[in-house]
């Protein structure tokens, strides 16, 4: 097999279009392949597939998937048709997606590296720029949201996850019942929100059942104003609930360890995570010594009680039962004296109406704090993001569920 026909074998490539010729260039360490079309030869326009014919050709160049250790690049005049209807549109070639400096299968190893790498580190591995790198991605995004079809929603959750280490947001919605983000926006504002809303269809919206999101009043809102029966549909999450829970114990525990230090005490030195770890999570050893600690009738026990009573709500499977345990649980905390476990207590009370709707629709934003979790370790590994869009382009690149790869590929993968 001479060269012309090795390459046009890799390229897939199919009649009209041929491989002309192939120019080693040793010293650049390049490998550059020309392809060619058949004079004379009638085309139809990309768009209505009516006959048309060539208007002129422009000059292309593809970076293509390295040959050894040699780059290579696809070069052609690619025509420009004239359609009677359309005007001037460019023929679209076999082994790139309109408008693309590299070919399809170079994408795709990009896109493969991308899922497992940085965009630092595959621009360093393939040899071009972190800009086309980040192109790349962008492109493969676009792709994504555009091929994704309108499925039914049952279930969908709202969270924010932070951009920068300030105080700067971006709201991220997720499917529940799939594990994908659906959704990015800047900031947390109630417009932030009102955005997915309104990029439903009307059917899509009203077959939503549940919202899972935290007490954030602009989301309350959004969802109020978009989404039918909101009032019986959102529900608030019980991982959030369990945030507040743990900020109050760990504020009594604060408090009272600066009262025992000042009485030369140091009970409480160095047991901050034990107060706010899972009982499950304890080692025998471990809860030996901490079942020692709250023996000594601390305030901080006992706002470790409230905590740990509270969260055995979510284990009931009546919300008549969650009512009733509620109430005594309400009751037990604003009789405890601890000034942080009864604001908490407050906050639980005003919001019980969407906390209890857990026992109607059994949704947490557990899916979504995972997805938050995967989001927080890409920008790490990223080490921060320029701007909002690329950090979006992320979010939906690694968390979409989105099919990302060009529709252009050779028959070689």
């Amino acid at each position: 097999m001479d060269d012309r026909s090795l390459y046009a074998a890799l390229l897939g490539l199919k009649k009209p279009w041929a491989v002309d010729r192939v120019e080693l260039q040793r010293e650049a360490g390049e490998v550059h392949v020309w392809v060619a079309l058949p004079s004379r030869t009638r085309w139809v326009c990309p768009e209505c597939l009516a006959a048309a014919p060539i208007h002129d050709h422009q000059e292309r160049s593809w970076r293509h998937l390295d040959t050894c250790q040699f780059r290579t690049w696809i070069h052609a005049r690619v025509p420009r048709l004239n359609c009677p209807t359309h005007g001037i549109k460019q023929l679209a070639v076999p082994w790139a997606e309109p408008g693309a400096r590299f070919t399809a299968l170079f994408e795709a190893l990009a896109i493969d590296w991308m899922k497992q790498a940085s965009l630092a580190a595959v621009s360093k591995q393939m040899k071009v720029s972190w800009n086309e790198v980040a192109g790349i991605q962008a492109r493969a995004v676009r792709r994504g949201l555009a091929r994704r079809q309108t499925q039914a929603l049952r279930y969908v959750g709202v969270d924010e996850t932070s951009f920068q280490k300030r105080h700067e947001y971006v709201t991220v919605v997720s499917d529940l019942d799939r594990s994908r983000v659906l959704y990015v926006a800047n900031d947390r504002r109630r417009e932030s929100l009102d955005g997915f809303w309104t990029s439903l269809p009307v059917a899509q919206r009203e077959a939503i059942e549940g919202v899972a999101m935290d007490m954030w009043e602009p989301f309350i809102q959004s969802t109020l104003a978009h989404v039918a029966g909101a009032e019986t549909k959102i529900v608030f999450d019980k991982f959030h609930i369990a945030k507040h829970l743990n900020e109050a114990v760990d504020a009594v525990r604060k408090q009272e360890h600066r009262e025992l230090l000042a009485g030369g005490q140091s009970w409480l030195t160095g047991t901050k995570y034990d107060w706010l770890r899972h009982p499950a999570n304890f080692t025998d050893r471990a809860w030996y010594a901490f079942a020692r600690l709250k023996a000594r009738a601390l305030k901080v026990a006992r706002a470790w009680a409230l905590k740990e009573t509270a969260m055995q709500l979510w284990d009931l499977h009546y919300p008549g039962a969650a009512d009733r345990n509620f109430r005594a649980w309400f009751r037990w905390a604003r009789r405890s004296h601890l000034e942080p476990m009864k604001r908490v207590a407050l906050m639980i009370q005003r919001h019980w109406r969407n906390i209890r709707t857990y026992f109607e629709h059994r949704i947490t934003n557990a899916g979504s704090e995972s997805i938050n979790a995967k989001i927080q370790a890409v920008k790490f590994k990223s080490r921060g993001f320029r701007n909002r869009e690329r950090f979006r382009n992320a979010i939906y690149f690694h968390c979409g569920g989105l099919d990302l790869y060009p529709a252009t590929l050779s028959t070689g993968q």
